[in-house]
Formats: C-alpha cells, structure tokens, sequence
C-alpha cells in the first residue's frame, strides 16, 4: 500500500525552521531519506517552494479566482511529501514518527494513496490512464 507523508506547518515553525542551518538541515533530511531507500520503502519525496512564490486558484466563483501567495489566512501549509510503499498504515506512522525536522507547529498527515486497481476498470478514462502508467512504467 502507497501512504503520502505529508510535512505540514504554521508560519511561527517556518520562521524557526529558518533558523537552522541550510547545511544542518540538508544531512538531517539526507539521512533520513536514505533510510527510506535503504528499506525499500521510498516511492518519491519532494519539498516545496516558499509559499509566497505560490498562488492559489479558487473554484468559488466563475471564472476561478487566482490569488498571489502568501496566504495570511491560512493556519498550516503543506511544505513537502513522501509517497511510502508501505505494508500498512501502523508503518507509515513509525516512519512519520522518524521525520527529523520536527518541532512545534509541524505536523506530518498519512493519507493512502488509491490504487488505479481501485475504481472501475471498464472505464474509458481509467483504461486510457492505465495505458499512459504503463507506457510509462509506473505499472
């Protein structure tokens, strides 16, 4: 089963965060990613730019409203992921319990990732998405 760890945090734990040394910061993370490979467990890990780089495009209205980051109202932001093949949920919460930036106002969410397996396989969309994960290689 594939389980996407998701690094969540307010601004007060991004302003600490920022204080740690870029350096220091990098072997913690490296360190960490490699036990993920070196149990065969990493599927795929990403961090994201700063989210006042970022904008957010808002399907309240016709057309979507496209707003500019930073986003004063809200109270965490998504600041990277793993994507675990994992053998159960209990698994990719010891993993989420090894993360090393961690701190006040961080916070990793576990969310399992759906199987293409999972819905309706005499579906059109769902036939063509299989081909491209194919041709692909992702199946």
């Amino acid at each position: 089963m594939k389980y996407m760890l998701i690094m969540r945090a307010t601004d007060e734990s991004y302003a600490a965060f920022a204080e740690i040394d870029f350096e220091t910061a990098i072997e913690k993370m490296g360190r960490f990613n490699h036990e993920l490979i070196q149990a065969g467990v990493l599927v795929a890990a990403e961090g994201l730019d700063d989210a006042k780089d970022g904008v957010v495009v808002d399907y309240s209205a016709d057309p979507p409203v496209v707003t500019d980051g930073p986003y004063g109202e809200t109270k965490e932001l998504f600041g990277g992921f793993w994507i675990l093949d994992v053998a159960s949920k209990e698994e990719a919460v010891e993993w989420a319990k090894r993360v090393p930036m961690s701190g006040p106002g961080m916070k990793t969410e576990i969310r399992r990732v759906a199987s293409i397996d999972e819905f309706p396989q005499d579906n059109e969309w769902i036939q063509k998405e299989r081909a491209w994960r194919e041709a692909t290689g992702q199946l």
